[in-house]
């Protein structure tokens, strides 16, 4: 099963170990980030720091497992799709997801209940991927 992964699921992975951390890594899911998320985690590397009481190396470590995991897509790629994702995307700042959503013609991972809140893109919460494992 092919998905987008939406930024809240990986913070999650990494502030807390469990279930979604386990999905991450499971066999039979390829899952895809717009390159942005790489920046943003560095961004809030310190809130990560802070509520997860991990060590800067163990950040970093964890980071270069993500991407051992997760395809990260360059914004190039889907740039041309942003405008019609703008149209469906139920929330401005997740635009991104869905275009990129769009250009693979996959669904979305994210708990963010809003994002169904439209009938062109699937997205997925958590329990329901758990069903394709």
């Amino acid at each position: 099963m092919e998905l987008v992964v939406d930024a809240n699921i990986l913070f999650s992975a990494l502030i807390r170990k469990g279930l979604t951390a386990e999905l991450l890594f499971e066999d039979g899911f390829r899952l895809y980030v717009p390159e942005y998320i790489l920046e943003e985690f560095f961004e809030h590397e310190p809130l990560i720091l802070e509520k997860t009481s991990r060590t800067r190396e163990e950040f970093i470590q964890i980071m270069h497992t993500l991407k051992e995991v997760i395809i990260v897509i360059p914004k190039e790629e889907y740039l041309d799709l942003m405008m019609e994702a703008e149209k469906i995307s139920p929330d401005p700042a997740d635009t991104i997801y869905f275009a990129l959503a769009l250009k693979l013609g996959c669904g979305i991972w994210s708990n963010d209940k809003k994002l169904k809140n439209q009938k062109k893109v699937k997205v997925y919460s958590t329990e329901e991927v758990l069903e394709f494992v």
